[in-house]
């Protein structure tokens, strides 16, 4: 199992990134994927869950409005696109598996190494 993220960088506030998550090892379509991130001297933060089929998605409150999950199973492919940046937006972007038969909330048992976001101006 296999999950790597691209797409960080830093982007002025008001900014927009696309970060993408490419999954190997495993059949994504029958997994929910999640984004969590990290920022610096902070504890992990729940993004946004998307279900296997990308028919359900949820976001945390602070990202609602300005960020968008998506995925393509086809290619095994988790994307986040985020607009508005802002500089609390700022940190490490995990994508990362829910246990196989969960969903939102289940246990997350694969991440991928990360990828870094840095609003500022």
């Amino acid at each position: 199992v296999q999950l790597v993220e691209s797409g960080g960088g830093l982007v002025q506030p008001g900014g927009s990134l696309r970060l993408s998550c490419a999954a190997s090892g495993f059949t994504s379509s029958s997994y929910y994927l999640s984004w969590v991130r990290q920022a610096p001297g902070e504890g992990l933060e729940w993004v946004s869950d998307i279900n296997n089929g990308g028919t359900l998605i949820y976001y945390q409150d602070s990202v609602q409005g300005r960020f968008t999950s998506s995925r393509d199973n086809a290619k095994n492919m988790l994307f986040l696109q985020m607009n508005n940046l802002k500089p609390e937006d700022t940190a490490l972007y995990y994508c990362a598996r829910r246990m196989e038969t969960t969903g939102l909330g289940g246990p997350l048992d694969s991440w991928g190494q990360g990828t870094q976001v840095t609003v500022s101006s």
